[in-house]
């Protein structure tokens, strides 16, 4: 107004309306801002970010994750992936990981929450085991097996363990204890791939030695797991990037199914 030295708004009470020359000047202002704003959006996709620093735990990450990532990477060579694998939760506010991958009831207030899927826990072995002599027809046959164990951390009393799957399976004179511990899942996966027991294992994270005939569920009795979530915060900066890489998970899930 100052400029053209003439009223382009008429100042009243509400609404506000523009004068015969504001009317004549909006179209060529909007379509000029318009072409500011596509401008200003080429702009930022030029520069925009192409790393990803996805935290996951380590079963996850070794026993399904890294094995598809060449499938993202394919779809999506722009993107960088970088993995930061971790037992324990990271804090995103901290700004040094952009997506998680989280294990559990999935409640993760003050973030934005992508349900991916849930698992459950059998008894899985290397097929060798069936053909040794000793019988696994039926769940009392694990008496006459050595058992593979994993530590759980911060699962409590409902953990899928030996003492809670043989309950569950009416068997009350095996000693759920004994056999070999392990403090990491993958570590008891390859222990039963190499025909050292019988471990009690995610649906998921088997899933892959199953289908190539690595392992095998002799028994159908299962435990309820928990559920793979991801997580970041709201209004990412990559949430263009982190899309991209939730949307392809599901993808990889949808072929499991």
């Amino acid at each position: 107004e100052t400029e053209l030295g003439m009223p382009l708004f008429r100042r009243r009470p509400r609404p506000l309306a523009l004068t015969a020359a504001g009317e004549q000047l909006f179209p060529d202002v909007q379509e000029s801002l318009d072409i500011l704003a596509t401008a200003i959006e080429r702009l930022r996709q030029v520069n925009a970010p192409t790393d990803l620093t996805v935290s996951v735990l380590n079963v996850f990450a070794a026993k399904w994750l890294v094995s598809r990532l060449p499938n993202f990477q394919q779809q999506y060579p722009e993107v960088d992936v970088r993995l930061q694998t971790s037992n324990s939760a990271v804090d995103l506010q901290t700004r040094t990981d952009d997506v998680a991958i989280r294990y559990g009831k999935g409640h993760y207030p003050d973030l934005e929450v992508q349900r991916l899927m849930t698992d459950e826990f059998t008894p899985v072995c290397s097929p060798r085991l069936l053909l040794d002599g000793q019988p696994l027809a039926v769940p009392e046959d694990l008496a006459h097996h050595s058992l593979v164990h994993f530590e759980w951390l911060n699962y409590g009393a409902d953990a899928p363990s030996w003492k809670n799957w043989f309950a569950s399976a009416g068997i009350d004179f095996i000693d759920p204890d004994r056999g070999l511990k392990f403090d990491d899942e993958s570590l008891a996966i390859q222990a039963a791939i190499a025909g050292q027991g019988i471990a009690l294992c995610s649906s998921i994270h088997v899933s892959d030695d199953v289908k190539l005939g690595f392992l095998t569920q002799p028994f159908d009795i299962a435990l309820p797991g928990l559920t793979y979530s991801a997580v970041y915060l709201k209004k990412h900066p990559k949430e263009t990037l982190i899309l991209k890489f939730v949307t392809w998970l599901n993808e990889q899930i949808q072929d499991l199914e």
